[in-house]
Parts: C-alpha cells; sequence; structure tokens
C-alpha cells in the first residue's frame, strides 16, 4: 500500500510518522524528500520576500521552475498513492491535497497527535485516529 502523507513543515510529529508507518511495512511518499533527489519546496527557495508577495505576485510566482517541479513531485505522488493520511496540525495544501483525495473517492485518514480546533467536514475521511497506532489499524484494514 502507498501512502500520501499530507502535512506541514512545521509539523514536528511529520518525520517520525513517516519513519513509522516505513518501519511497519508501507511505502511513503515524503514531500520532504521527493524521488526527484532535492529537498523539496519551500516558497523561500523562489523569494526571501515571499510572505509579502501581493496577490498578483504570489500568482506569477506559481510559475516558478521550482514551484512546478515540486507540484509535479506531488501530482505524481496524489495519483500513484493508494491512501491519503493527513497529519495535523497543518495548513492549507494538505487540507487540499486530503480534500482532493476524498474527491476522488480514495481513502483519508486524519491523525491527530494533539488537541487540534474541531473540524465538522473530517467526517468526510474514512477515520480521525489518535495514535500511530490506530493509523495503522485502520490502514491494515484497508488492504
Amino acid at each position: 500500500m502507498r501512502l500520501y502523507i499530507a502535512s506541514s513543515w512545521r509539523n514536528t510529529y511529520y518525520p517520525e510518522v513517516v519513519d513509522s508507518l516505513r518501519n511497519r511495512g508501507f511505502e511513503v511518499y515524503d514531500f520532504r524528500h521527493p524521488p526527484t533527489g532535492d529537498h523539496g519546496f519551500k516558497w523561500a527557495y523562489v523569494g526571501e520576500d515571499w510572505q509579502e508577495w501581493s496577490p498578483e505576485e504570489y500568482r506569477q510566482k506559481l510559475a516558478h521552475p521550482l514551484a512546478e517541479q515540486q507540484f509535479k513531485n506531488d501530482m505524481d505522488a496524489l495519483c500513484s498513492c493508494d491512501v491519503c493520511v493527513l497529519v495535523l496540525p497543518c495548513g492549507r495544501s494538505a487540507h487540499t491535497e486530503a480534500g482532493w483525495f476524498a474527491g476522488k473517492g480514495k481513502p483519508v485518514v486524519a491523525y491527530l497527535p494533539e488537541r487540534v480546533e474541531p473540524e465538522l467536514m473530517y467526517k468526510l475521511f474514512d477515520a480521525v485516529c489518535c495514535t500511530i497506532d490506530e493509523v495503522v489499524e485502520v490502514l491494515t484494514h484497508k488492504e
């Protein structure tokens, strides 16, 4: 089973989740270490002033070669993965990825290792788990 782990660069649980799921036999896409061999993508790589961009500048920067490459990496992985594990806390991109999976009828498992603001629409997902063992249990029953 191939897993897409949707999360954030700021998520401190992410590396542990990737390692734990790999150690339990799952194939995991890691956006921080994409198959292209680079170091993933951060908007700061496109411009140090990324937090100051106007809406027009942001729209223009979406076409930057680094943004295009990481978008391709992520889309290739989205298409080839069987299940999305949404690791909270995370931001808009991760939620968009999880929504893409749900919209395609692919399973989504939300993993909440800490207190988060309640979200009603997580009912769209196949499971909401509070421990990595619960995540593994749900994934094992998906195989």
